[in-house]
């Protein structure tokens, strides 16, 4: 007997129609119910973890002058667990084979099946600034393929932290755009890039200019989806990056 009643008790709250719908009532005070306005001031903690290589100037001990800071962001292709990797485009190719930099360069690896998360990346630059003597004028941040969404992402989500974006060869969200009117920015792309269409690019640009900003696109005409490798060899590219200063 017991459990015929408890079933019958589970069916008449967890059926539907098995009971009438509430008809809502007032106040016994007679006046009208008033939703209450609150609010939540909470901290949640999150554990991040990330592996990068850094490259000092030859001279970084020898000045006391706060150094720029270049944060580059790796494509698909180089995501894992081994460093090496990161070492197969951009800044640290360019490093590996012999090239000084004026300034600190941060190249973080992406780990395998995820993506640039911009909480990972403000937090690694928070770290690399107070570990090391930064110019927070004149953080610069670039990346290709995946890096080059990346860029636009990271930029958009903290653009107050940048100096300038050099996003190579990737795309982003429209509606970023709206927080990256006053960064200056250059994008580059080939032209005969059938990974990330070149629209991709031209699409943020287009949308940034339309708002006010001064963004700019170079396309490399039947040029495909290494459109980095030109750009970063250029040093009409490292001359205008460095000049950017926040005001």
């Amino acid at each position: 007997m017991p459990k015929i009643i408890l079933v019958l008790i589970v069916l008449s709250v967890f059926i539907p129609g098995c009971q009438k719908p509430q008809t809502p009532t007032a106040n016994p005070s007679g006046e009208a119910a008033m939703l209450q306005p609150q609010s939540l001031s909470t901290t949640i903690t999150k554990h991040i973890e990330s592996s990068y290589l850094l490259y000092l100037p030859p001279d970084y001990e020898a000045f006391d002058t706060p150094w720029p800071l270049v944060l580059f962001l790796h494509g698909i292709g180089e995501r894992g667990s081994d460093l090496n990797m990161v070492k197969a485009h951009g800044p640290a190719q360019l490093i590996e084979q012999g090239q000084n930099f004026p300034a600190v360069i941060v190249c973080p690896q992406c780990p395998d099946d995820e993506f640039w998360s911009p909480d990972v990346l403000n937090a690694l630059l928070d770290s690399i600034i107070a570990k090391y003597n930064i110019d927070e004028n004149r953080v610069y941040l670039t990346g290709l393929s995946m890096g080059g969404y990346g860029t636009w992402q990271l930029g958009g989500t903290y653009p107050e932290r940048f100096a300038a974006l050099a996003p190579i060869c990737g795309g982003g969200m429209k509606i970023l755009t709206r927080q990256m009117t006053d960064l200056p920015i250059w994008a580059f792309h080939g032209g005969a890039d059938d990974v990330v269409l070149p629209e991709e690019s031209k699409l943020m640009v287009d949308s940034i200019n339309q708002r006010g900003g001064h963004a700019k696109l170079t396309i490399y005409p039947g040029v495909g989806h290494d459109s980095w490798t030109q750009t970063y060899q250029n040093p009409k590219f490292w001359e205008w990056l460095f000049q950017q200063k926040k005001p």
